[in-house]
């Protein structure tokens, strides 16, 4: 093997829904995410291949049906199969087809074989291709592309020991893996496709593949009103010039270049497959469950019981790991402050720098930390459940179900990922958007998605819950913790499409463009799957929550530490002098006066006036500011300051403390119409940082990002207010 070749890399290309993630994870052991809609893996994940001793860069690039500029994801592809400013070498294109829908994917077959590049061909999803009687011919398809191609089941393990040792000799021998395949054009889209092609920037031209240079500028051409980001460099002024040129004379360029293509394939198609009999009861009973799971009634009756039987599990399944949880929290806050009571009781070093140190571990860390943690497991439960249902085939069903709602509030049907992914996290939905063709559209699914009811909020409802509500209410049956979290879930719901409504009327006007979307067929879930998605899905979490947590806990312990107050300094005299007689503890006597005026105190009593009329008082103020950092942090941040009030009950649980709180005149702070309000300016205020970076990043500057930052917050106090004041008119305590 060359020196180039090995320190080449792989690339992984193929459309959505055929399967590239998870043979990217057969071939690696990596652990991408997979998913069944176009738009989910916008990112490229990365990681090594070994062949013939030598471990290879292998890229899954975002699954894409063509490779023209309408997406950034597209461009993104092509780029990379082009090298763009990379510094490794292409070593070899890996290109995924789905194996029942290949008429569906040959067109971006065809365009990455005109690009000339070395490739192997996997067809993949070939046992349902079977099933459906129609399985791809693997000896007319290495005739088709001129390039070997290889018959692959990445689920079930089948060919992927040929697909390996395959990829190792294409290795070892690039020239002879180089697709074959010439497309005719007529005679003056020829001509307009050179004249592009004399004027391509540095990136574009390969003086010793001409075809490839006329295979970019065919790319170019198609891409004009597209998304320019990866291309802006490209002359799109001799493009539109072009595209005018044709139109004079009564041609249309586009359905051209486009046509030319499809005619190549249908002309072949037929031999590509092998007829076999099959029996129709597949497809008669996929039939009769999308009638059901498609139907405007049925099937929305059939989502909203799906979902409400997943959060009913967040409570019943994942309660026991809470207590587990929460028992190791508690047994670490005890232990530590048992080892530091011999040293602070025998005056060793400096007592006061051992209370501080000892406070901090056991009131910031392990409370504020532990406090976001004890939620884990909820998290856990949603990402495997979404994860089956994604694997199933369900989620797509959903999605074809709700893309008459999305158009109904002015979103494309393409809006419905990044909607479900703002569930999880709204960093990685906003990202999702690339997949989105038009900027509008693109620009107001990003301004609502962080409405959406993300992981980070899960922490806030639960805790709300679980402290607030209780587990029946009489002569009802259902239960009321996990209603009270669905509402939540629906609340939120109702509240994005309702903003998608507004703001497409009055901030970005336009009409949706209808989208068609695949259904994948119906599949049992693949175990491997589905845990790798949870594991990296909860360990982003983790890790995000973690950073996040650590810094601003730290802060905020020292907001709430500071400046130091003895007793005596806080306390009256003869508060004092009768504590002194009577051996009461006065720390505990004195922690709610020096927290009152410890920084965080001051800063949360400055803007009670403004948040009384929600029902907050200046602890929940202290919450909200510490909570901008990142939502869930509102948890650990109460854990501080509930933790830190009553050294001798840092450790009986945070939903414990909510309960025991009172106001001055002796009545509960924290009732279930408190718990209302908190959890509704919850699910509609914006806090986070790490949202508005990207939402910045996204759209270029800082207008959208604030934008953002005041409609959702002054929605959510408005809403908020409304709740509370309301609840109250109705006699809820």
């Amino acid at each position: 093997m060359s020196a180039a070749i090995a320190a080449g890399r792989i690339l992984l290309v193929g459309p959505p829904n055929a399967g590239k993630s998870t043979l990217f994870n057969r071939l690696t052991g990596a652990s991408a995410d997979t998913g069944n809609y176009a738009g989910t893996t916008v990112h490229v994940e990365r990681s090594t291949l070994r062949s013939l001793d030598v471990e290879l860069p292998i890229l899954d690039l975002p699954g894409t049906s063509s490779l023209v500029a309408h997406a950034a994801d597209e461009e993104v592809t092509l780029r990379a199969l082009l090298d763009g400013a990379e510094s490794e070498h292409l070593a070899l294109v890996l290109l995924v087809l789905d194996a029942p829908r290949l008429s569906r994917s040959l067109y971006l077959g065809v365009q990455v074989a005109e690009l000339g590049l070395p490739m192997v061909v996997a067809v993949n999803l070939m046992d349902e291709a079977r099933e459906a009687g129609r399985p791809p011919n693997a000896e007319a398809l290495r005739e088709f592309f001129g390039t070997e191609v290889v018959l692959v089941s990445a689920r079930q393990g089948e060919g992927l020991d040929a697909l390996r040792s395959t990829i190792d000799r294409a290795l070892r021998n690039p020239d002879a893996f180089v697709p074959n395949v010439n497309v005719g054009m007529p005679e003056a889209t020829a001509c307009d496709v050179d004249t592009l092609r004399a004027q391509m920037p540095a990136w574009a031209r390969f003086p010793e593949a001409p075809e490839r240079e006329r295979a970019v500028a065919r790319w170019a051409l198609l891409s004009a009103g597209g998304a320019h980001e990866a291309g802006r460099d490209l002359p799109w002024a001799l493009i539109e010039s072009l595209h005018k040129g044709a139109a004079a004379q009564g041609r249309d360029l586009d359905a051209e270049l486009v046509g030319s293509r499809y005619a190549f394939i249908d002309a072949r198609l037929p031999s590509l497959f092998t007829s076999m009999q099959v029996d129709d009861r597949i497809r008669r009973r996929t039939d009769a469950i999308d009638g059901v799971l498609l139907h405007p009634v049925f099937g929305t009756v059939a989502f909203l019981v799906t979902m409400s039987l997943v959060f009913m599990a967040l409570f019943s399944w994942s309660e026991p790991f809470i207590g587990l949880i929460e028992g190791l929290f508690g047994w670490l806050g005890d232990q530590t402050t048992a080892a530091f009571a011999g040293a602070i009781g025998s005056g060793a070093g400096s007592t006061d720098s051992l209370v501080i140190l000892r406070d901090f571990i056991t009131q910031g860390l392990l409370n504020g930390v532990g406090s976001v943690l004890v939620f884990v497991p909820q998290i856990a439960v949603l990402f495997f459940l979404l994860a089956l249902l994604e694997d199933c085939g369900y989620l797509a069903r959903a999605a074809a179900l709700m893309d008459r709602v999305l158009r109904l509030a002015g979103l494309p049907g393409r809006a419905f990922v990044p909607l479900l992914s703002g569930y999880a996290c709204a960093v990685p939905a906003i990202l999702s958007t690339r997949s989105i063709p038009r900027f509008r559209d693109r620009l107001l699914t990003m301004l609502v998605v962080p409405l959406t009811s993300c992981s980070a909020r899960l922490p806030v409802y639960t805790l709300v819950v679980g402290a607030l509500f209780p587990a029946t209410v009489v002569g009802w049956s259902l239960p009321m913790r996990p209603v009270a979290l669905m509402v939540m879930y629906l609340f939120s719901t109702l509240i994005t499409l309702l903003a998608a409504v507004v703001l497409g009327k009055l901030v970005v006007p336009g009409d949706a463009i209808p989208t068609v979307l695949e259904m994948p067929p119906y599949r049992v879930p693949d175990a491997r799957n589905v845990l790798r998605t949870v594991v990296s899905r909860v360990g982003d979490f983790l890790r995000e929550a973690g950073r996040t947590i650590l810094v601003a806990t730290v802060v905020l312990w020292a907001l709430l530490s500071f400046p130091r107050y003895t007793p005596q300094q806080v306390l009256p005299a003869e508060v004092v002098a009768s504590a002194q007689a009577t051996g009461a503890d006065l720390a505990a006597l004195a922690a709610p006066e020096a927290l009152e005026r410890s920084y965080a105190g001051r800063i949360g009593q400055a803007i009670e006036p403004a948040i009384r009329p929600l029902g907050f008082d200046w602890k929940i103020g202290v919450g909200l500011i510490g909570a901008f950092a990142a939502r869930e942090v509102f948890v650990a941040t109460l854990g501080v300051v509930y933790g830190i009030e009553d050294a001798d009950e840092v450790n009986t649980g945070l939903r414990d403390r909510l309960r025991a709180e009172r106001r001055a005149d002796g009545t509960p702070q924290w009732t279930p119409r408190t718990g209302m309000s908190v959890m509704v300016f919850f699910a509609l205020a914006m806090q986070c940082m790490s949202t508005l970076a990207v939402l910045r990043k996204e759209t270029e500057g800082w207008r959208w990002p604030i934008f953002v930052t005041v409609y959702m917050s002054g929605l959510a106090w408005v809403l908020s207010m409304v709740t509370y004041q309301g609840l109250g008119l109705l006699g809820v305590p």
